[in-house]
């Protein structure tokens, strides 16, 4: 079984980690690096020229559900136990995800909830990223690292992935908090969504909290003290259940991150996020300060 772990892993961790145990099937390094279609920059292609020594890639749009138009829904458990065992990850083995963003995180968070939601806990995200470790001298390198496929076992836990129809009915019910992480402009309704057909704004009674928000100049994730006191400004309460959101469900995923580290018991993803809710969403469903929705 695969013991808890601390969800975030400083540079000087992983570096002295690897100098001393290098990296195998207890430990596994992924970089995870994804970015929006509109920025034109190939990740996978990114990772073949610089990569943490012993790194594997991480592939969000490979591992999800391809039955789906939707952008990388959550794959399969099948689909998920075959491309994690491929990687050389076994159920006792401690991954630690990272992504070149220069935000210092970015979409490593995604990865780190999608191991948790399938039962997998031993997975922390790499503190700062690829900017971080870079800034602190460490080595990178363009060599392809070789692995031993082993046997990897999930369950998803499908009460912490909420559908259109779960987030439609919360609505009315209010039974949980929804915090959407993309930037305030695309919340309010006056900056333009980078996927085409779809119009910004936001679900009805959602909060905003810009992921960026909770990064420090570093890259790194700021102190649980301060990230309290956002969730307090933003007027989001830590006692009681939240649901995550942002434009596909990758950046979404440092709110859960963040609520994690104040001691919240796991929030919830909205999967389909604002390209879902924006295209099945009835007009008075799409807050905006903009266009919003035409009927």
């Amino acid at each position: 079984m695969a013991v808890q772990t601390r969800a975030l892993v400083s540079v000087k961790w992983l570096a002295d980690a690897i100098k001393s145990n290098g990296i195998g099937r207890n430990l596994r390094v992924l970089d995870t690096s994804w970015y929006l279609p509109k920025l034109l920059r190939n990740a996978k292609r990114d990772f073949k020229q610089t990569h943490i020594p012993g790194a594997l890639f991480f592939d969000i749009d490979h591992c999800s559900d391809r039955n789906t138009p939707l952008d990388h829904m959550l794959p399969p458990v099948r689909r998920l136990t075959e491309y994690v065992g491929e990687l050389g990850i076994g159920n006792d083995t401690h991954v630690v995800v990272y992504d070149a963003s220069e935000h210092g995180v970015f979409s490593a968070p995604r990865v780190w909830w999608m191991f948790r939601v399938f039962g997998h806990s031993s997975i922390s995200v790499l503190d700062g990223g690829l900017k971080k470790w870079l800034s602190e001298g460490n080595p990178v390198t363009n060599m392809k690292a070789n692995v031993e496929p082993t046997e990897f076992r999930a369950t998803l836990d499908r009460s912490s992935v909420k559908t259109y129809e779960d987030m439609l009915k919360n609505v009315d019910t209010k039974e949980f908090q929804v915090v959407d992480a993309r930037p305030a402009g695309r919340f309010r309704g006056i900056d333009p969504e980078p996927r085409d057909n779809t119009e910004p704004g936001h679900i009805p009674g959602s909060f905003s909290m810009p992921f960026t928000s909770f990064l420090a100049p570093s890259g790194e994730l700021l102190p649980p003290e301060d990230l309290k006191e956002m969730f307090a400004r933003a007027g989001v309460d830590l006692s009681r259940p939240i649901c995550v959101t942002c434009g596909s469900a990758v950046t979404a995923c440092h709110v859960a991150l963040a609520a994690h580290q104040c001691g919240h018991p796991g929030v919830s993803v909205y999967d389909g996020a604002w390209s879902e809710w924006y295209a099945r969403a009835s007009p008075e469903n799409v807050i905006s300060e903009g266009m919003g929705k035409h009927r």
